[in-house]
């Protein structure tokens, strides 16, 4: 069926909103040049009244952080029928949520680091030096401290002195209100972006990341030259193959559709540990998402155009 009006929702009141947009501008552009009528939309309080009026065809998110990724609008639009790319809201719940994410993707038998998960509250109660010692004593030295909620690495933080966790977690607690500890896995990250194609999740070629000093944060993440991406990434052909079946994996296991983005560590052994994965992959001009389509030697406004088109049938 014919693409006749399109809707790029980004933006948001989320910390990445900003990375949303410059998302929004890219795929609109990139369906601009299929000659698509595009429509770029924020998620504000016009946002009903423009979509029962005028509905679209289909709706492409590219919403980041809550209300994007944990299945909040994917509500709406599914209250109003309207048509939309990726994950259905309950998959998107189990997907935000990464403790529940590391739950639901360990039944299909993949690594993923050892870990724990804590409210603020639990610091208080019962006191934040007793717990951070019971952390430390139970998951050893180096952790990797993380919002459970979230994404574009804000929070985030490696710790590798004892003395450093209390303030990791307090910069943790500034973007939500639970931290995931886990075990820090030395290795190779890369990225594995899932394209579905009738139905079938593919894998595109993994994306390996090298930020500078180790550290992946948001100023590497979105600042172009800072971090330099390799793709294919530059793994063994074994090592490459159970990358690939871990975001297949990863995508199935919890119910996701359309496209994914998967985030691993591969151990000098070769061994493939699932950090995250993302409902909503960022499409910046520094995203890992797009290098992963031109990895495939795909077009990014094909593929976009190809998951549309897969909502109106």
């Amino acid at each position: 069926m014919e693409l006749g009006h399109v809707v790029v929702l980004a933006g948001g009141l989320s910390y990445e909103r900003e990375v949303s947009l410059r998302s929004g501008r890219r795929v609109s552009d990139a369906l601009r040049a299929l000659d698509i009528p595009v429509e770029l939309r924020d998620a504000d309080a016009t946002l009903l009244d423009s979509l029962t009026e005028d509905p679209p065809d289909a709706v492409f998110p590219v919403l980041h952080g809550a209300a994007g990724e944990d299945g909040s609008i994917r509500d709406i639009l599914e209250l109003l029928d309207v048509p939309y790319v990726g994950a259905r809201p309950d998959a998107c719940r189990v997907a935000w949520d990464k403790p529940t994410a590391k739950s639901v993707v360990r039944r299909a038998d993949l690594r993923t680091p050892k870990s724990v998960a804590l409210p603020k509250e639990i610091f208080h109660d019962l006191g934040a030096a007793s717990v951070l010692d019971r952390i430390i004593g139970s998951l050893g030295l180096p952790l990797f401290v993380k919002p459970t909620r979230g994404g574009s690495a804000l929070g985030a933080s490696v710790v590798h002195d004892a003395a450093d966790l209390s303030a990791a977690m307090v910069g943790c607690f500034a973007y939500g209100d639970s931290a995931l500890v886990e075990q820090y896995v030395a290795g190779t990250e890369v990225a594995v972006s899932v394209i579905e194609r009738d139905g079938v999740p593919v894998a595109l070629p993994a994306v390996e990341i090298v930020a500078p000093g180790g550290r992946y944060d948001y100023t590497a993440r979105y600042d172009a030259g800072d971090t330099e991406f390799i793709t294919p990434a530059r793994l063994t052909p074994d090592a490459t193959a159970r990358a690939t079946a871990a975001a297949v994996t990863a995508h199935r296991a919890l119910g996701l559709r359309d496209l994914s983005r998967t985030d691993l560590i591969v151990s000098p052994d070769g061994e493939v540990h699932f950090l995250e994965v993302n409902v909503a992959p960022g499409m910046t001009e520094t995203s890992l998402f797009p290098r992963a389509i031109s990895g495939a030697d795909l077009d990014l406004g094909e593929v976009c155009r190809d998951l549309l088109a897969t909502r109106l049938t």
